[in-house]
């Protein structure tokens, strides 16, 4: 498979890694998710499995995938929060500015 790269990585915890690891492609998100263990997999892991999937066969973008996943770790309470901030905020008028 050829490296798919996240806009943004998925930073995830686990056992191995309490302070949490980044998830920078889709290669590396389908290798994560392969290793979930299995009797934990469910609605909410098939669904982000069958995006990065979806991606990896043209059908979503990388990004799709990558939200699909990051939601799965934010749902199974694996996200770890990073120190990046959104490239554009929203003023309470519904207008955007670039941050600087």
């Amino acid at each position: 498979m050829r490296k798919m790269p996240f806009f943004s990585p998925v930073c995830v915890s686990s056992a191995d890694e309490p302070s949490g690891h980044d998830i920078e492609d889709l290669e590396q998100a389908l290798l994560f998710l392969r290793h979930w263990p299995a009797d934990r997999r469910g609605p909410v892991y098939q669904a982000a499995y069958n995006a990065c999937t979806a991606a990896r066969d043209g059908y979503l973008t990388v990004e799709e995938a990558r939200k699909s996943l990051s939601g799965f770790a934010r749902i199974t309470g694996i996200l770890k929060k990073t120190d990046l901030k959104p490239a554009v905020a929203g003023d309470p008028d519904g207008r955007r500015h670039l941050q600087g």
